[in-house]
């Protein structure tokens, strides 16, 4: 226990002033939305190779802390960071995986995927407008439901966090009020609600507390059990959220390197795209270049044998030519 814990001393110190490192364990914290993929990954790469990646999953907001203060080897967020704010902090930032933001209910009598929204009522919602679930602009969306006569309560993300960037994202699209209020960030000034401490404080939170909203990551929602609403997408349809929703919306992105892969994949085009997608970004400090070298191995071995472990928990992964851009970004930077 004491040999464990001296690596670990040793391996922060050595992080934070620079010297030569070999990793035997990798440090990294940061959004909880990849977190299912990124423990598995971590376990597998284990197996494989012997080396530890040891991953906190503590919210974006805190992912983007803590590699701006160099105390971890990476960090990582739902919220990719706008070129100017990587070259301010000297960081190097690519996507790892892609996946999507969902709306739970907890409503006694409706299963999962009955429920239909869209994103002006989902807008109104969350801003305490609409605050009953047989409101009518529910009831015209869902003619067949017996919506109940019960207040909504709502259930928010209280930590900074990338999954509420992409939901606050797509709310700004779709609704002017939402831009003009609220906004998007990884913390926003909630009009209404209870607030939940990552994604499973939201799932938790809306699994015990009957005619809730929320919103997660989708593989929390499957985990948990949750009643999945369906959304009306920018085409008009109504779609439910699967690899090949997400998989859709991710087709309309643009992700550059030389922009850092700064992109959003909110409100896309497409007749099935998911309106609620975004990509997870891994965050490296530019000047680490040694340690750098051994989290880029661990993600271009999760890029070569990882997209099995990713759809099975319904994350899609980087194409091909995206995989492709994001080594030669790395070569780019990592000598």
């Amino acid at each position: 226990m004491f040999f464990k814990f001296f690596l670990v001393i040793l391996s922060f110190i050595l992080f934070t002033t620079g010297l030569s490192y070999s990793a035997e364990m990798i440090n990294g914290a940061g959004a909880t939305f990849p977190y299912p993929l990124y423990s598995t990954w971590a376990s597998d790469y284990n197996k494989a190779t012997g080396i530890k990646v040891n991953y906190q999953s503590i919210g974006s907001g805190g992912g983007i802390r803590q590699i701006t203060e160099r105390t971890v080897h990476f960090g990582a967020s739902d919220m990719a960071l706008n070129p100017d704010e990587v070259e301010k902090s000297k960081l190097l930032q690519f996507p790892a995986a892609i996946g999507g933001v969902v709306p739970v209910v907890n409503i006694p009598g409706i299963g999962a995927q009955k429920l239909i929204l869209d994103g002006t009522t989902m807008c109104e919602i969350f801003l305490g407008e609409i605050k009953r679930w047989d409101d009518p602009k529910i009831k015209n969306l869902n003619p067949n439901l017996s919506l109940p006569a019960k207040p909504i309560t709502v259930i928010y993300r209280s930590d900074g966090s990338g999954t509420t960037a992409i939901f606050t994202h797509y709310l700004s699209d779709v609704c002017k009020k939402w831009q003009q209020n609220v906004g998007f960030g990884t913390s926003v000034k909630w009009r209404t609600g209870l607030g939940g401490k990552g994604n499973e404080g939201v799932a938790n939170y809306v699994k015990r507390t009957p005619n809730s909203i929320g919103y997660v990551e989708f593989a929390y929602a499957k985990q948990n059990k949750l009643s999945v609403a369906n959304i009306k997408n920018a085409a008009g349809n109504v779609v439910k959220p699967d690899f090949e929703s997400f998989a859709a919306a991710a087709s309309s992105a643009t992700l550059e390197p030389k922009s850092h892969f700064y992109a959003w994949m909110t409100n896309a085009p497409g007749k099935n795209a998911w309106p609620i997608t975004g990509a997870t970004y891994i965050l490296l400090a530019r000047e680490k270049t040694e340690i750098n070298r051994s989290v880029v191995k661990f993600f271009d071995w999760a890029f070569q044998n990882g997209d099995e472990t990713a759809k099975k928990l319904d994350y899609v992964p980087l194409p091909q030519n995206l995989k492709d851009k994001v080594r030669a970004y790395w070569k780019s930077y990592i000598k």
